[in-house]
């Protein structure tokens, strides 16, 4: 029994370190694509419009305005998920930190690129699409910490009981819906916000619930967070008999 437990230890371990892994490459393609978005000069993903269209209207990058941002979208999953909001998730702040820097990466690794035609733009727009719908489905699967956009609509799809991408598609459309409102404030017209901003806010939800029920890489990650989580039923079901049967030898004891 004793190796059997030590081999199930050993077994969550190797798993739970994979999860994490998976969880920052996830954290590193979301940001890319939201990056190739951005570079497509089409409109930036509605997840950083808010945070672009400030960008343009005041001296601080991207990614520092992502960092505000995600500040606001970590304090809004306490208020909608109360109880159910676990202390851990409050790490999402280190992840913030994280995530806003490779934005900044990210946009510095893609400075050569400067796509002229519409042609070139459309295709870095639905590749960039692509990538960031790849990077959710990845980043979320694992299901040990969230990127702050995609913690918020996690708990807005646990409090409304609908499904993730879909609430992904209301909560990005709503994020446009506001950016448009600051471009037209600051500049008089559209800017940084463009058809690739309503094309993002409609296809990376889908592309992230196409990749969770198609793609075989989401499914492995999925099934490494389902077997860690039976590994921790059996080994609290052993604890728990082991309390129990000390408790019975200590009685016997006290009657003998």
């Amino acid at each position: 029994m004793e190796e059997r437990m030590k081999k199930l230890k050993s077994a969550r371990i190797r798993m739970l370190v994979e999860r994490w892994a998976w969880f920052i490459v996830g954290v590193f393609i979301n940001s890319f694509g939201i990056a190739l978005i951005t570079k497509a000069a089409l409109g930036t993903s509605p997840i950083s419009s808010v945070a672009y269209v400030l960008s343009l209207e005041f001296p601080f990058t991207l990614g520092i305005f992502t960092f505000v941002m995600n500040m606001l979208f970590i304090l809004i999953q306490p208020l909608l998920l109360r109880g159910d909001f676990k202390a851990f998730q409050w790490l999402q702040i280190l992840v913030n930190v994280a995530f806003s820097a490779f934005i900044d990466v990210g946009m510095a690794l893609l400075a050569w690129f400067t796509p002229v035609s519409i042609f070139e733009q459309a295709a870095a727009l639905l590749l960039g699409c692509a990538v960031l719908g790849f990077g959710v489905s990845i980043e979320v699967a694992p299901n040990v910490l969230l990127v702050p956009g995609e913690g918020a609509v996690r708990a807005i799809s646990i409090f409304t009981h609908k499904r993730f991408g879909s609430c992904k598609v209301a909560f990005d459309s709503t994020l446009a819906a506001i950016a448009i409102v600051l471009s037209f404030a600051f500049f008089g017209y559209l800017n940084g916000i463009g058809i690739g901003t309503l094309v993002s806010a409609v296809l990376v939800g889908n592309v992230v619930n196409f990749c969770n029920k198609h793609v075989p890489l989401t499914g492995h990650i999925v099934n490494l967070r389902i077997k860690c989580e039976r590994i921790d039923s059996i080994l609290r079901k052993t604890g728990a008999r082991k309390a129990s049967d000390t408790e019975s030898c200590e009685a016997v004891g006290e009657r003998a």
